[in-house]
């Protein structure tokens, strides 16, 4: 990595620290700088604006997720048991990125189109590997035939209720949600209970 990536990544690494406890409103690029241990030139050398940090901070997230998603899903052969995996992977995520997923989840709501169509993005994403692998499954015959895009847009949906509710009570561990997560959105789809406990222990 070069000084200029090292540096970059230092910023980003302060402002998700300096975001999570003042939020973005109250968090000035000065608090950024004297967080990152940076001068302000090279602040804005990499970030022209405190707008723009933030929005690296979504797309970092939204990097991670599908990354981390995309590895967990080649581990698995069918439908079913990667959509598990994909369950895991995102819960373990959001645990590891507690702060960027504040940002994410909970500070960006409600501060412009800017914001907005970043959060919508990650949405879009997320729902779109999810699809393919419900997809995927009514192909393979893990899971029976559903309206895809539909049922997607709903895990999305209660993954997020869930996450924030553990941003918001500040719980420790967000793994404690995994089996009553599992079991309600598989059966979502049409997995029995006794399905789901033979095929995925």
């Amino acid at each position: 990595m070069t000084d200029s990536n090292e540096t970059r990544t230092r910023i980003l690494e302060a402002s998700v620290r300096v975001f999570s406890q003042k939020g973005y409103h109250q968090t000035r690029v000065d608090d950024i700088v004297a967080e990152s241990g940076s001068s302000k030139g090279s602040v804005y050398f990499h970030f022209p604006s405190k707008e723009r940090i933030f929005l690296a901070l979504i797309d970092t997230f939204t990097g991670l997720l599908e990354s981390r998603l995309h590895e967990s899903l080649e581990k698995e052969e069918h439908g079913l048991q990667q959509l598990d995996s994909a369950l895991q992977s995102s819960l373990k995520l959001f645990q590891q990125y507690r702060g960027l997923a504040k940002i994410v989840l909970v500070q960006a709501v409600g501060l412009g189109a800017a914001f907005e169509e970043h959060r919508r993005v990650i949405n879009d994403r997320f729902a779109a590997i999810i699809q393919t692998r419900l997809e995927r499954g009514i192909r393979d015959g893990s899971i029976p035939a559903l309206q895809t895009e539909v049922a997607a847009r709903a895990w999305v949906g209660a993954l997020n209720e869930i996450v924030i509710h553990w941003i918001y009570s500040g719980d420790s561990d967000l793994l404690e949600t995994l089996p009553a997560l599992r079991v309600f959105l598989l059966r979502s789809i049409g997995i029995s209970e006794e399905r789901i406990a033979r095929n995925l222990k």
